[in-house]
C-alpha cells in the first residue's frame, strides 16, 4: 500500500513545483498591467486638467495720460448759488417753480400771504389823499392871509396920509399899523402851515413807498438767471427767513447759475509748487467715466487746510457740458501740456505682460467660451501709464492671460486663479 502510493505522491509534488513559477509569472503580469493602467490614467488626467493662469481685462486708456503731472480729487461747484427766500414773514400761497425749472433774473418764483401789507398800502394811499387835502387847505389859508395883509397895509398907508393932513388921530394910525403887522404875521403862519402840510404829504408818500416795498418783499423773485436745484418749501408752509422756529422754512428754493460751474479740487500742499494759473488740466467725472473734459486752473486759494494739509484749487471748464451737474465727484489730472482733441478719445489698452511673441508676431491669448484660449494678433502702440495701447480684434471687458507660459497654446483649456 505504501509502495503503490509513493510514486503518485511524487508525481503530484513535481506538478506542484512546475505550476508555482507559472502562477508567480501570472501575478507579476497582472501587477504590471495594473501599473500601466494607472500610469495611463494619470497621464490622461494630467493632459485633461486645465492649466492655472492669471487673467487681465481689456480696458481703455486716454493718450493724454502721457502728459499727466499729478492728480487731485474734488467736486463740481456752482460759483453763483443762492438760497432764495422772502424778506417778509408769512404763509406761502403761491409757488411757480420746481426742481429743474429754469428761471430768469427778476422772474416771479412765489408769493407769501400779503393781505396785511395790502391793507397797509390802502391806508397809505388814503394818507396821501388826506395830506394832499391838508396842503390845499393850507395854500388857501395863505391866500386869505395875503389878501388880508394887502388890505391892512393899504389902510395903514391911508391912515398915515390922513394923519399928515391932520384928519386922523395918532391912536387910529397905531391901530392901522397893528392890523398890518397882524396881517403880515398871518401870512407867515400860513406859509408855515403850507410847509407842515408839505411835510405831512412827504411822510404819507414815504409811507406809501414803504408799503410798496413791503408788498414787493412778499414776492419771491429770481436774483439771477439759473436753475432751481432744490425746492425747500411747499404752498402752505410758514416762511420765516430770519428765524429757526419749529415748523417754519427759511429758503423757498435753492438755485444756481449753471454757467459758473467749476471744479474745486484739493491739492496736497507738497504739490502746490507744481501747479500754476492757466495750467491745462483734464477733468474726469464719475458720472461720465468715458469723457475727458478739458479745463485750466483759474484760481489757487491762498490758504492751507491744516486738517487735510491741502490747498483748494479752482478749475474752469473750457466748454461746459450740459450733463455736468453741481456736486458731481470729479478727478482732475494736471497736464504738462495741453492735450489735442484726438488725445482725449479712448483707445484700447491692455496690461503689457499680456502681449507675447509667437511665430514672429505679437499676440495675446484671449480666454474665450468654455475657458478655451484663442490667439489674437495685435499691434502695439504707446505706453499710457500702466497700460499699453493695442490695435486688434479686442473688446473692452474681455479676459486675457497675464504672462502666459511658453507651453500654453490656442485651444488649451485654462482655469483662472482668483
Amino acid at each position: 500500500m505504501t509502495e503503490s502510493s509513493s510514486p503518485a505522491s511524487a508525481a503530484s509534488l513535481a506538478a506542484l513545483r512546475q505550476a508555482a513559477p507559472v502562477r508567480r509569472r501570472r501575478r507579476r503580469w497582472v501587477w504590471a498591467l495594473a501599473a500601466a493602467l494607472l500610469a495611463a490614467g494619470a497621464a490622461w488626467f494630467g493632459l485633461k486638467r486645465p492649466a492655472q493662469v492669471q487673467a487681465s481685462t481689456v480696458g481703455s486708456a486716454f493718450p493724454s495720460a502721457q502728459h499727466a503731472q499729478l492728480s487731485a480729487s474734488g467736486y463740481v461747484v456752482a460759483q453763483r448759488r443762492a438760497a432764495v427766500a422772502s424778506k417778509a414773514t408769512g404763509r406761502l400761497v403761491e409757488l411757480r417753480v420746481r426742481e429743474g425749472s429754469e428761471v430768469r433774473q427778476g422772474e416771479l418764483i412765489g408769493r407769501i400771504d400779503a393781505a396785511d401789507v395790502q391793507a397797509a398800502l390802502l391806508a397809505a394811499q388814503a394818507g396821501i389823499r388826506q395830506a394832499a387835502g391838508a396842503l390845499a387847505q393850507a395854500e388857501a389859508q395863505r391866500l386869505l392871509a395875503q389878501v388880508e395883509r394887502g388890505n391892512a397895509e393899504a389902510e395903514w398907508q391911508r391912515a398915515q396920509a390922513l394923519k399928515a393932513q391932520g384928519f386922523l388921530s395918532p391912536q387910529a394910525v397905531d391901530a392901522a399899523q397893528r392890523r398890518a403887522d397882524g396881517a403880515r404875521a398871518g401870512v407867515v403862519a400860513a406859509e408855515a402851515g403850507i410847509q407842515a402840510a408839505q411835510g405831512a404829504q412827504a411822510a404819507a408818500q414815504a409811507q406809501l413807498a414803504l408799503q410798496r416795498v413791503n408788498l414787493a418783499n412778499t414776492e419771491i423773485r429770481a436774483p439771477f438767471d439759473g436753475v432751481v436745484l432744490v425746492k425747500n418749501a411747499n404752498v402752505g408752509d410758514m416762511i420765516t427767513p430770519f428765524s429757526s422756529a419749529g415748523g417754519t422754512q427759511g429758503a423757498v428754493v435753492t438755485m444756481a447759475d449753471m454757467g459758473t460751474l467749476e471744479v474745486e479740487a484739493d491739492v496736497s500742499e507738497s504739490n502746490v509748487a507744481k501747479i500754476r494759473i492757466d495750467m491745462p488740466v483734464e477733468i474726469t467725472l464719475d458720472a461720465l467715466p468715458d469723457a475727458r473734459l478739458p479745463g485750466s486752473v483759474v484760481r489757487i486759494v491762498p490758504t492751507v487746510d491744516r486738517a487735510k494739509a491741502t490747498v483748494m484749487t479752482k478749475i474752469r471748464f473750457e466748454k461746459l457740458d450740459p450733463r455736468v451737474l453741481p456736486e458731481m465727484s470729479a478727478k482732475v489730472t494736471f497736464l504738462s501740456q495741453r492735450a489735442a482733441e484726438a488725445d482725449r478719445r479712448a483707445v484700447t489698452a491692455v496690461h503689457p505682460k499680456t502681449v507675447i511673441e509667437r511665430d514672429g508676431a505679437r499676440v495675446v491669448l484671449r480666454i474665450g467660451a468654455g475657458d478655451v484660449l484663442e490667439a489674437v494678433p495685435v499691434k502695439t502702440g504707446r505706453t499710457l501709464g500702466d497700460l499699453l495701447e493695442v490695435e486688434g480684434a479686442l473688446e473692452r471687458g474681455q479676459r486675457l492671460v497675464l504672462a502666459p507660459a511658453p507651453d500654453l497654446r490656442p485651444g488649451s483649456r485654462v482655469a483662472v486663479r482668483p
